[in-house]
């Protein structure tokens, strides 16, 4: 269960990294060249609402099975 909640806990901090990144419109986020394919096909705008977006998804992927883990395991 321990590792579980580990892999949950990164889920979140990953998505918030996201958030923080697309809310704060953070410039090292977005030099990545990982982030230059997206802002081919989008500008700078769309990518932030993409990242925005996956970030909510995450944190909110991360405490739903946290909570689900909670009710398996008690």
């Amino acid at each position: 269960m321990i590792y579980h909640t580990i892999l949950h806990i990164l889920f979140a901090v990953a998505g918030l990294l996201a958030l923080l990144a697309a809310i704060l419109d953070w410039n090292w986020f977005f030099r990545v060249v990982k982030t230059h394919q997206l802002m081919r096909r989008f500008s700078r705008r769309g990518s932030r609402w993409y990242y925005g977006l996956m970030g909510v998804v995450l944190i909110t992927m991360a405490v739903l099975f946290q909570i689900r883990l909670m009710i398996i395991y008690d």
